[in-house]
């Protein structure tokens, strides 16, 4: 094939060879490799929309990468759970940022990640003030990016207090994907979360302010859904102040006509500065913010995938690189070369396409142990849908559910990485077990003796015999293999 990449420069790389060979074959039959089409329910336009965008879909976000540019520093509101003036390098939160950019800069940079990170789909703004009260640059930066890459798709993250007054714009620059962070429909209860808004050339406060921005956005909302704009809802979970309020935001935001519903858990580090870090405001553990999604499952489209990025961040879901593309290390004029993000969408067609047959025929297999139970499975993955990293190389685990009725994603649980240097710290895998609360087993490449057997101890099983299987191939042999044997010893 022309053009064709060294799939090894691609990170991550999924048996590479048999992509390679599938590739130079003319690619793949349906009965070899499945189907790629989006799901019976869904109207092909919006799966078109969808398909490649990693916060839109979950299966995407195993292929494909986002970039967001930092254009965007005024804000017209305080949160109690932001403070924009923290910056850690390796800290993933949104509203943080190492360096902000003009349109300009932000167009060399696109440019630069484009050639060298042939995952990438999507480019947003999302600050790290607000997207739509900064509208100038905004602007100024997705009309140069549509012009020299018009195949990326572009989305913008607001609070959707400015919102409405740019609607019928967003529309015409093809913005298909707006996110707006909705943490309330009640004012009572918005003031607690937002002390003051800046509206109309004035600030308002506590419940006054909240009404105002409560109407904004649902206003916003509907003139998206009006014209066909694809609305994703964050919701911020703060427990004793939101978490249970958060259903009838739901059902609200579902009825005025939002496409997906992020719930995402509150981020309340003291180090941070913020007002909820600095007063002792918890946020909710792993399982509790599984519990409301869940009550939230049936008949909503949920983003249970969500790693809360930072407002530059670079890469697929739960990595970063921005760190590599920071303005002093890019050349001053550099053009774009389509090459590489052209191979490697060829390459995915062939890997989603293999990766769905696998799906389907793991699935199928559980329906064959129907007496056994619903579990959790924690993933070690670099990505590629794969389990294909090490235990102690791991920064996150991809969770899972597995039952006679099929297998879901449900989430992810960040940890430390705990394997340094080839030694492991024994506190970092104490706070790993602890951040792995509920799993009934890991599945991971590789895993050392030690961190087996403290795994055991605290009642979580482990395996590393399904090395870089596909991930609902390889939940599906050990929940076959575990509970077969069980079901016989019980019969």
């Amino acid at each position: 094939m022309a053009n064709l990449i060294s799939l090894d420069s691609i990170k991550p790389v999924a048996r590479a060879e048999t992509m390679r060979e599938a590739l130079e074959s003319g690619g793949c039959s349906s009965a070899s490799c499945g189907s790629s089409d989006g799901p019976a329910d869904m109207d092909p336009a919006v799966w078109a929309k969808v398909k490649d965008h990693p916060c839109y879909s979950e299966e995407a976000h195993h292929y494909f990468a986002r970039m967001h540019v930092a254009v965007a520093p005024a804000c017209n509101i305080q949160c109690n759970y932001c403070n924009r003036k923290y910056d850690c390098a390796n800290e993933s939160r949104p509203g943080v940022v190492s360096e902000k950019l003009t349109p300009e800069q932000a167009m060399r940079k696109v440019i630069a990640v484009a050639n060298e990170v042939p995952q990438l789909s999507v480019l947003g703004i999302a600050g790290p003030g607000d997207a739509c009260y900064d509208w100038r640059k905004t602007k100024a930066t997705f009309d140069q990016i549509a012009q020299q890459i018009p195949d990326i798709k572009l989305c913008l993250s607001t609070n959707g207090l400015a919102l409405p007054e740019h609607v019928d714009e967003i529309a015409r620059m093809n913005i298909d994907h707006v996110t707006i962070t909705i943490n309330m429909i009640d004012p009572e209860i918005g003031a607690k979360i937002y002390p003051w808004i800046f509206h109309n050339h004035r600030r308002y406060e506590g419940v006054e302010a909240s009404q105002i921005l409560h109407e904004r956005q649902m206003l916003g909302l509907e003139m998206l859904a009006a014209r066909n704009i694809l609305v994703k809802v964050n919701s911020v979970m703060i427990p004793g102040v939101n978490d249970q309020h958060l259903l009838e935001v739901n059902r609200v935001v579902k009825a005025k006509g939002a496409f997906l519903h992020n719930i995402m858990p509150l981020i309340s580090d003291p180090a941070h500065g913020t007002h909820y870090g600095l007063t002792g405001q918890r946020g909710p553990r792993a399982l509790e913010l599984k519990a409301l999604q869940d009550r939230l499952a049936d008949g909503t489209k949920l983003m249970r995938h969500c790693r809360q990025c930072r407002a530059d961040a670079v890469g697929l879901l739960g990595e970063d690189r921005g760190q590599e593309f920071n303005l002093d290390l890019l050349p001053e004029e550099v053009a774009y070369d389509p090459s590489k993000r052209d191979a490697y969408r060829e390459i995915v067609a062939v890997e989603l396409g293999e990766h769905q047959t696998h799906k389907k025929g793991a699935e199928a297999g559980l329906a064959a142990v129907d007496a056994a139970p619903a579990v959790l499975v924690a993933i070690a993955t670099k990505g590629g849908g794969r389990i294909n990293q090490h235990f102690g190389h791991a920064s996150e685990f991809q969770v899972f559910e597995a039952s006679p009725e099929g297998i879901s994603f449900v989430g992810h649980r960040k940890v430390d990485q705990y394997c340094q240097g080839g030694w492991g710290e024994d506190a970092t895998l104490e706070g790993m077990i602890a951040a792995l609360e509920g799993i009934d087993v890991v599945l991971c490449a590789k895993i050392g003796d030690c961190p087996k057997d403290s795994l055991a101890a605290a009642g979580i099983a482990v395996s590393d015999a399904w090395p870089h299987a596909w991930i609902e191939s390889g939940i599906a042999a050990w929940y076959l293999a575990t509970y077969r044997a069980e079901l016989r010893l019980s019969a």
